[in-house]
């Protein structure tokens, strides 16, 4: 994905974008994306929109591509930004990184995937029963929902695999309690941030939040491949 330049467009080309369009296109499907938020993103070099003789942000179909790789990588990862700008460094080299964490795996296409299914529609992508997802959504690992997104197929397609091998949704219960917990750290650490009540602030707070979320996901994910290690040894 190479990187988009800062410099000034030339007619023919796709038109660019203000950031006002730019959070008309992606707010449904990143609710908390706002101004703030991209120019911080800016800040730590994750996107390189061009400017105006004006100096307003204007942005090309490439950066909407790498903006939309950054929020996903966040959203659906919690990929901490130094990952996220590692694998964007990857990519643009022309390597095709693996995903950090106990699952390893290729990075997902940068292509846009802003799908949303139906109850039926999510039951037959996962492959998985009513009974199954009515299990899911009674242990708080599935919130219910009029559409669902790509993290709650993911789940449930996990649980369908988890099934086989009998391990239930109601056996998975603690992983909601764990989550709260992790989330009660988190707040604690961003008290010092948002008791500054500020937009610059606030972006800042979301995107600790983020950070510290990836950083736990990195611990957690190391202590399950030493207890597999163990197990298999």
């Amino acid at each position: 994905m190479p990187r988009s330049s800062a410099e000034a467009k030339s007619p023919g080309q796709p038109a660019l974008l203000s950031i006002g369009q730019v959070l008309a296109r992606f707010t449904a499907e990143f609710p908390d994306l706002t101004p703030s938020k991209l120019r911080f993103l800016e800040e730590r070099q994750l996107i390189s929109p061009a400017r105006t003789e004006s100096g307003y942000r204007k942005f090309s179909p490439a950066d909407l591509d790498r903006l939309r790789f950054v929020l996903t990588m966040q959203r659906d990862h919690y990929l901490p930004l130094k990952v996220i700008r590692g694998l964007l460094d990857e990519l643009d080299a022309g390597r095709q990184p693996e995903l950090p964490g106990a699952v390893s795996g290729p990075v997902p296409s940068i292509l846009p995937s802003d799908r949303r299914l139906q109850r039926d529609e999510m039951l037959r992508e996962a492959g998985a029963s009513p009974s199954l997802l009515a299990d899911a959504v009674s242990a708080s690992l599935i919130t219910p929902a009029d559409w669902y997104g790509e993290d709650a197929v993911s789940v449930l397609r996990a649980l369908v695999e988890l099934q086989r091998s009998g391990i239930e949704p109601r056996h998975l219960r603690g992983f909601r309690a764990a989550a709260e917990r992790e989330l009660g750290l988190i707040e604690s650490a961003l008290i010092p941030v948002a008791r500054r009540n500020d937009a610059s602030s606030r972006a800042k707070a979301t995107e600790l939040a983020k950070e510290i979320a990836g950083q736990l996901e990195i611990v957690r994910s190391s202590l399950i491949r030493s207890a597999l290690s163990r197990l298999t040894h």
